[in-house]
């Protein structure tokens, strides 16, 4: 149990991460195991994506005072959320592991000031990295 003085920290941080972050998605995890949940961690910590465990009433007041207000109806139930910089990698991953592991169940999130449902998700996970888009570029400027 969170004293006052733990939960005023815990909604500045986050108010914080939710404003910093280019892309926050929302999932549920009802039925993942420790060993599934720490695979999901260690994939997104690889990309310098943060996965985190959210208590719902609490963040809700931090995502009164942030850019995410509009995500407040998504935290219901046993609720998680990704925040990154880079929206496109953490939606191919979640993308990815919620067809290997059906218990996560992506709900949505934002990118940028866009709202996303479940299916501008998986739009998302679809589109080139960053890093491909360059390889492609390169490849078609040393092309004949």
């Amino acid at each position: 149990m969170m004293n006052k003085e733990q939960k005023k920290t815990y909604i500045t941080e986050m108010t914080a991460q939710f404003e910093k972050s280019e892309a926050v998605l929302v999932t549920h995890y009802q039925g993942l195991n420790v060993k599934q949940l720490d695979d999901l961690r260690k994939q997104m910590r690889e990309h310098g994506i943060q996965f985190k465990i959210t208590k719902n009433r609490i963040t809700k007041l931090a995502l009164k005072n942030s850019k995410c207000k509009d995500l407040e109806n998504l935290f219901n139930g046993p609720t998680a959320v990704a925040l990154s910089e880079d929206a496109i990698t953490s939606a191919k991953i979640l993308t990815k592991f919620s067809k290997d592991n059906k218990n996560l169940k992506i709900l949505g999130g934002i990118m940028g000031k866009e709202i996303l449902d479940v299916a501008g998700i998986a739009n998302v996970a679809t589109l080139p990295t960053l890093d491909e888009a360059r390889a492609k570029i390169v490849g078609i400027l040393r092309s004949p």
